[in-house]
């Protein structure tokens, strides 16, 4: 294989979609598997769509996930600029060559000229209302003009664009990595613009331009582009750069959790889940969208989720760091059809790299989290409560949700579970337990409350399983938690003590 030289082209015209990400990795992956270099170009043609801050967000969203970029608009790289509004006298050169070889002409029909001919092909009920091999002749462009006509439009600074001259007949036929062999006729193909009238290249010249300056050697993107790619080979090969044409590959679809249509932002927002991996403010309407990142999700294990959204290594292995990524990574394996995007699934990457983390790595997002509440904890009662909690997290900010009563003692109690289970037995037990623990201040392992408890409730003759869950609504205030012992545990001696005395004064007697 020659050496692998890919891209990630974005247009920073907002927030970078997760499916623009995925793009990125699958780039990333075989640019690294082969040793090759990967590539960012910002595709910034379009001028009337640029939103500032949009690439400084692209930059940082990719930094995040861990796709390390080799040449760029930070990095430089030996085909500067990489922002393609830098490289416009490029795009005009070739444009030209395209003009001169007779494979492109100028066209300056206005708006009006380009609604007059589609209204035609309507009333004629054409199949295509496009400007192409069967339309061109009618209009108002350097191939129905004379030269002189055409050189004093120039001159006299008329509006135009360049447009591509598609040949009339034949095939175009292109390999496509996914998708095997792709047969487009010519004719099916209209004369796309090049050149917009402000100077400015058009997508599908600019990308095929500096893909080939910039020796880019497989050109990985998302399935919407296909229908575009047999113009690209057109191009390739008017330019005379067909035996130096990258190979294509064109990734399946993203689509809705249900399967059925593409997941676009309106469906995220609905379903209730991140389509952007970090919060993005929308600078026009001043509209916050939160990001994976935010909502809790790891770098690493968003990779993970993303990679299996079309790709899968051909085993039973699920969890696969970004080098195993690297290492297993094969285009052939991506498939065609389109990818569920199921949140689910994503949650439980989380929920997979989140617990595997030591105790002292979720301290630390514990010790973050209860800071911005102004509650302070110390490392060894965090690593306590941590250990305790690790089955039951999903997200790094569960552990404060989950874990404060650790920290914050309950002043209010679940009413449904008071109004069952604290009857005449538990404030008896409840009375003993707080007798008890004042007797022996200090710190309590599990068993030693286990066995407090144990002995307090055969004392009274009360089964032990009628009051636990009274026990539990007095020291966290709810229904459920980590084993109760091991609350205790941490809690310590007085802290029970204050609570259970709190729980008898408010829940008062029955």
């Amino acid at each position: 294989m020659k050496d692998v030289r890919v891209r990630f082209a974005p247009s920073p015209t907002g927030a970078l979609h997760i499916g623009g990400v995925r793009t990125a990795l699958y780039n990333y992956l075989l640019a690294r598997k082969h040793g090759g270099k990967m590539l960012l170009r910002i595709e910034d043609t379009d001028q009337n769509r640029f939103v500032p801050g949009a690439e400084e967000y692209i930059k940082k969203s990719l930094a995040w996930v861990g796709i390390e970029i080799d040449e760029g608009p930070e990095q430089g790289g030996p085909y500067t600029p990489y922002r393609q509004s830098e490289r416009k006298e490029l795009y005009a050169r070739y444009a030209q060559q395209l003009i001169d070889s007779s494979h492109a002409y100028y066209a300056f029909d206005s708006a009006e000229d380009l609604e007059a001919m589609r209204e035609r092909l309507k009333a004629e009920k054409g199949t295509h209302l496009q400007y192409d091999s069967t339309t061109r002749m009618q209009m108002n462009n350097s191939l129905t003009l004379s030269a002189e006509d055409v050189r004093r439009k120039l001159e006299e600074g008329k509006p135009y664009v360049i447009r591509l001259k598609v040949p009339d007949s034949g095939e175009i036929e292109l390999n496509d990595l996914i998708r095997g062999r792709v047969v487009v006729g010519a004719s099916q193909i209209d004369d796309k613009v090049l050149m917009k009238s402000d100077g400015m290249p058009t997508y599908h010249l600019a990308n095929v331009v500096d893909d080939y300056l910039m020796k880019i050697s497989h050109v990985i993107r998302g399935e919407e582009w296909l229908p575009s790619a047999p113009l690209h080979v057109l191009i390739y090969r008017f330019l005379g750069w067909e035996s130096d044409m990258p190979k294509f590959a064109h990734l399946p679809l993203l689509l809705k959790p249900d399967g059925n249509g593409k997941l676009s932002k309106r469906d995220a927002d609905q379903l209730g889940f991140p389509i952007f991996p970090l919060n993005w403010t929308d600078p026009k309407t001043g509209e916050l969208a939160e990001g994976f990142r935010e909502r809790g999700y790891l770098p690493e294990a968003l990779v993970n989720f993303l990679a299996f959204l079309g790709w899968n290594p051909g085993t039973e292995q699920e969890l696969f760091t970004m080098n195993q990524l690297i290492d297993a990574f094969e285009i052939e394996r991506i498939g065609k059809a389109g990818a569920r995007f199921d949140i689910q699934k994503a949650k439980w990457y989380n929920q997979q790299y989140l617990r595997a983390k030591s105790d002292k790595e979720l301290a630390d997002y514990l010790i973050e989290g209860l800071k911005k509440e102004n509650i302070n904890c110390t490392p060894d009662k965090a690593q306590a409560v941590v250990a305790s909690l690790r089955e039951r997290i999903t997200f790094p900010q569960d552990l404060v949700e989950l874990g404060r009563f650790f920290f914050v003692a309950p002043n209010a109690f679940d009413e449904k579970i008071a109004s069952k289970k604290w009857n005449q037995e538990a404030i008896l037990v409840a009375n003993k337990l707080a007798e008890t623990f004042g007797n022996h201040p200090g710190s309590c392992t599990a068993e030693e409350a286990a066995t407090v408890v144990q002995s307090t409730t055969e004392n009274l003759g009360i089964a032990q399983g009628k009051i636990m869950q009274a026990l539990r609504l007095s020291l966290t205030g709810g229904a459920s938690g980590p084993d109760l012992m091991v609350t205790m545990q941490i809690l310590g001696s007085e802290e029970i003590v204050r609570r259970l005395q709190y729980a008898l004064k408010t829940l008062g007697d029955k």
